[in-house]
């Protein structure tokens, strides 16, 4: 408890046995709640959430990324919370900011504030690929520009928000994917609250994956026999491996079709939220770590 106000810690998982306990260790005294939502992990997610103590809440099938952390906010409310923190228990984030973090709510300084791999300039050091590091500049330059304020990111997995921020944001009008974070800040900026932010040291290893996301970019329209159109802005396409491996139909929506550079998510698909022109990726395939895509659509 800071300032007389109780602290909530949420974790949106997905097959996280790998650094949930890591996480959950570095949590510091003031965190009141620990609460874990498990989206249908096939790992011991689940198992090493109940021996640590959390509660623990598990949908009955894999509802998405965004999904998930709307079950995170209102169990944390119903429970009582005043200051909800957000982490991704990949333990790419130090829980160590938890505190930090909560007391610019708890004393009323602001009203969300943002963990940022980019101030300060650790996010390279840190281990940040290159291509993720320059994509995280170029969506949050235009994400700025869109929304005319100046934030170092709008990509990172860990938050805080004060109780009235998510009773009063329209959070079910959210998507169910990674594109929530961004809607959700959009919507922070559009209700006029104040967000502030804190630099963050962050981790990158082989083990810190389960909420990654994939970088697409567009290239012009080169539609053939696998690709059909769905609707004016969606496209359906079988799609290989560079080395012939087949995946399951994808669906985009987008002007054009895209390249996907990278995927980091096994088992999982991901979406990330990119400016108009360039494309979302739905849930829908399955990738192995680092495997290079190609849409010929």
């Amino acid at each position: 408890m800071i300032n007389g106000k109780r602290i909530a810690v949420v974790l949106p998982a997905y097959n996280a046995e790998r650094t949930l306990e890591a996480t959950i260790r570095e949590l510091p005294d003031t965190v009141d709640v620990r609460i874990l939502v498990d989206d249908h992990s096939s790992d011991r997610t689940v198992e090493i959430a109940k021996r640590l103590g959390l509660q623990l809440f598990v949908h009955d099938r894999n509802y998405g990324y965004g999904r998930n952390q709307q079950t995170c906010y209102r169990e944390a409310l119903a429970g009582g919370a005043d200051v909800i923190i957000m982490v991704h228990p990949d333990y790419q984030y130090t829980p160590l900011l938890a505190t930090a973090m909560a007391s610019m709510v708890a004393y009323g300084v602001y009203d969300v504030v943002l963990a940022s791999r980019i101030i300060g300039g650790t996010a390279r050091r840190g281990g940040m690929p290159l291509y993720k590091y320059v994509a995280n500049r170029f969506l949050t330059a235009f994400e700025n520009l869109f929304l005319g304020v100046k934030l170092s990111e709008y990509h990172t997995g860990y938050r805080a928000f004060s109780r009235k921020v998510l009773l009063e944001l329209p959070l079910l009008e959210n998507s169910d994917d990674f594109v929530f974070d961004n809607e959700m800040l959009a919507q922070c900026v559009h209700f006029g609250f104040r967000i502030g932010e804190v630099s963050c040291p962050t981790k990158y290893f082989a083990e810190a994956s389960s909420m990654s996301s994939m970088v697409l970019v567009c290239l012009p329209p080169r539609c053939n026999s696998s690709c059909r159109r769905l609707a004016s802005s969606t496209f359906e396409f079988s799609a290989k491996k560079d080395a012939g491996w087949n995946l399951a139909t994808l669906r985009t929506t987008c002007a054009v079709p895209p390249t996907v550079r990278r995927a980091d998510e096994p088992g999982r698909a991901a979406t990330v939220t990119v400016p108009e022109g360039y494309c979302t990726l739905h849930r829908g395939q399955n990738v192995a770590p680092n495997d290079a895509l190609r849409f010929d659509c």
